[in-house]
Parts: C-alpha cells; structure tokens; sequence
C-alpha cells in the first residue's frame, strides 16, 4: 500500500502536532515512522554524515511496509518535513503518488530557523552554539554531507519551494496552512484538514500543548541526559505510564529546564532581509497577509 497524502514540511513549524493529531482520527493512518524522507530523493543518497542524522527510507519495499497497517484506512498518510525543500521531491511525489494530497505548515522563516537550530542544541547535536557561527556552517555542512536539515536558514525560503510544487500538483491538492494558524485555533485547523482529506471533521484530537517549544540550552546536562537518553528512570517510567503520558511529563519537564534566549535583535533583522523577498512572494502565493513576519 502507498499514502493517499503527505505532510511535506516545513520542519518546526507544527508537523509534529499535525501528525500526531491526524494519528488520533478513526478514519486515518499515518505511518509509525514519522520523517520516512523517501519521496525527497533519487535512488540512494548515500549516508548523511552530520551528527546522528537519521537515513531516509530507501527502497520502495521498505517505504511501502511502513503502511501495512493501513487496513481500510480513508486516509493514508506520512509525514517527512524535508519534501517541502527538496528539488527532487515535487517530480518523485507527482510520477509515483500522482493522486496524493499534499499538507503544508509555514513558520516566520527566521523563528523556524532559530528553533531548528535550538532543538541541535539541545539533542546535543549542534557543536557550535552561536547561532550566527552555525548560519555561516551551512555551505560547509552541505559540502561534507549533513542532513538538509542542518540547513538552517536554506530551508525557509518558501516561495520558491512552494512553486515546485504548484508546477506539478493542481492548486485544490495542496492546502498551506500556517504555524500561526495552529497557534490560535488548534481545533479549526484540524477540521480544516479533516474537510481536506474528506473525513469525518468532528474529531477533535487531544494533543499536549506547545509541542513545538521543547528545545533550547540545557541548564542541568546531567537531568537533560535523563530525560533524553536511555537510562533505568525511563525504562522504569515505561511500566507505569502509556506513551501519551510520558510525552506529556517529558515536555512539561523539558519546558523547564531548558533556557530558551531569544534572537539578538541585529541578527533577526539580518535574517528578515535575507528572506524578505521570498516571504512576501509566499504570501501571493498562499493568498495570506505575513507582513508581521517582517517585524522585528
């Protein structure tokens, strides 16, 4: 079985929320591994050699095991934030899924940017914490192989990605939402999406508030470790709650013991013009006014 829609992206903008909101409904499916990152690539990319990337799903065999599951699901889905910035995906998605339908969540650019990097920061992945220093890294990260993901400010231009897409797929197969959207009325946008994947729109997912905000600099390296690697207090804690409730615990903890500093305001401003064009060319395009991403 192959999906009948994807969740393309953009990373740390509500994907997650998306997901496991869409999980919850009767009628829908979505694969157990989210970020299968299949349809972004070509034939085999090779191994991605930034610090613990993890490897797309390369053969169709193995992307198609992912929807075993299905049963007689309505709707089929999988999410892999990095379709959306892919050159690839757009052409791979329209030859192999011709009729899927395609979910997009967009963020202020310079926020997504920032809170990419903060969640490296504290998987312990990101070695360089200035964030301006990391913004420099990126063509040399792009170089030695790392993950697009590690593209911090390279996958914030919106417009020209969305374009790829409006190429290939009609305008009534593609909804674009907006992380703001998610922000104000979580139960709106999903029934917008229910109505989009002609499911029942009544559902109301229970989904943890602020899912997107559990990143930032640790304060205590030795409870961060605890709450984010394997040891006997998670293992423990398995027996004792379902995994519902472990997320909830772990994000009300992380929210606590991680500082999250905000963006130096030159840097912000510095970011808002290096995106300025292709913000507002993305909101022609999606038919939204972003003029408060443009605000420093």
């Amino acid at each position: 079985m192959r999906p009948n829609f994807l969740i393309i992206g953009a990373p740390r903008s509500g994907t997650t929320a998306l997901y496991e909101g869409l999980a919850q409904h009767p009628e829908i499916f979505m694969s157990p591994r989210k970020e299968p990152w299949f349809a972004g690539f070509t034939g085999d990319p090779g191994p991605w050699m930034g610090p613990r990337d993890a490897q797309p799903v390369i053969g169709w065999a193995d992307y198609e095991r992912l929807f075993e599951g299905a049963g007689d699901a309505n709707a089929v889905g999988e999410a892999s934030t990095l379709y959306l910035a892919s050159p690839e995906a757009p052409q791979r998605i329209k030859d192999s899924l011709p009729n899927v339908r395609l979910i997009a969540i967009l963020r202020n650019p310079v926020d997504r940017a920032y809170s990419n990097f903060l969640e490296h920061v504290q998987e312990g992945r990101e070695s360089e914490l200035n964030f301006a220093r990391a913004i420099a890294a990126e063509p040399e990260r792009r170089r030695r192989g790392w993950a697009p993901s590690w593209a911090y400010t390279g996958l914030g231009f919106y417009g020209a990605q969305l374009n790829r897409y409006f190429a290939q797929f009609p305008r009534d197969r593609m909804l674009v939402l907006l992380h703001d959207d998610l922000k104000q009325d979580r139960d709106a946008l999903f029934r917008h999406i229910f109505d989009f994947l002609s499911v029942d729109s009544g559902v109301v997912p229970a989904l943890p508030p602020r899912t997107n905000e559990n990143s930032g600099f640790p304060r205590s390296r030795l409870l961060h470790a605890i709450l984010t690697r394997p040891n006997p207090l998670r293992s423990a804690l398995r027996s004792v709650l379902d995994e519902r409730q472990r997320k909830v615990v772990r994000a009300w903890l992380l929210r606590r013991t991680l500082d999250r500093p905000q963006l130096e305001r030159a840097l912000r401003t510095e970011l808002i013009e290096l995106f300025r064009a292709d913000i507002l060319r993305t909101g022609e395009l999606v038919g939204r006014d972003l003029s408060a991403w443009l605000t420093v």
